[in-house]
């Protein structure tokens, strides 16, 4: 018989070969509705995922989000690594921990995953279970709920293209001892950032862009989160037209 370690890492390659090259999520053309919300956007009279957003109103089924951004990719951060002399400390997406009892070891999984159309969506959720594959599912079901809408544009000095690549101003986001500080980039310098932060990003739709990272890095799951609170701090501004033009903001 197979031992438990076998096991668990044979369910860890599995997940990492079906996310390796993130897929578009099927659309869902109908589901059955638990809420308010949901009715609504089955029955037409919500037909944009802008609609619910700007009214600020809350998501409670994540089918919702498939229904109307059909076009939604998914993501994982390389929140764990694994153990053993062969791949000991390779980043995985998977972080695994054990709790000892008086009968046998208790596995425990986490996964964090990110959700974007590469159109100024972002959501990021955490999800933990006893098993890999009910982790990785809570955590996308959680960033479906938390996605949000951010501006897109230009806002470096050197770069006045008007066009929506980066972002329109320096920001920045905190989560626990991490901050994470976005710089908007030109056009061409691509991703000046961690790859946990470059995952991010780019399932937003930001092309270009610096990044000063302080704090305790090496905690991946605070530096997303670091991530997503510096990009929710764009939506904290209100800008005139002339603004708009000048940086080519694409809200």
């Amino acid at each position: 018989m197979e031992s438990e370690e076998q096991k668990v890492t044979e369910a860890k390659k599995e997940i990492e070969e079906e996310i390796s090259n993130p897929k578009p999520i099927d659309d869902k053309k109908s589901f059955t509705p638990r809420t308010r919300l949901g009715n609504s956007v089955i029955s037409g009279e919500i037909k944009d995922i802008d609609d619910i957003l700007n009214k600020h109103l809350k998501i409670l089924e994540p089918e919702i989000v498939d229904y109307l951004i059909p076009n939604l990719q998914v993501d994982f951060l390389y929140i764990g690594q694994s153990k053993g002399k062969l791949g000991g400390g390779k980043r995985r997406i998977m972080r695994n921990t054990q709790k000892v009892t008086a009968k046998a070891k208790r596995q425990h999984f986490s996964a964090m995953a990110v959700v974007g159309d590469g159109n100024g969506h972002i959501g990021i959720g955490k999800g933990s279970a006893l098993e890999s594959v009910t982790a990785k599912d809570k955590a996308v079901k959680k960033a479906k709920l938390n996605i949000i809408k951010i501006k897109l544009g230009c806002g470096s000095w050197e770069c006045a293209c008007k066009s929506p690549h980066s972002i329109p101003f320096e920001v920045t986001g905190k989560s626990g001892s991490v901050h994470v500080n976005l710089i908007p980039a030109p056009k061409g310098i691509g991703f000046c950032v961690a790859d946990d932060i470059k995952i991010v990003l780019k399932l937003v739709g930001v092309k270009d862009v610096w990044s000063r990272v302080y704090g305790q890095t090496g905690t991946r799951i605070n530096l997303g989160y670091a991530t997503f609170e510096a990009l929710k701090s764009l939506n904290a501004y209100r800008f005139s037209e002339e603004e708009k033009n000048r940086w080519g903001l694409k809200e």
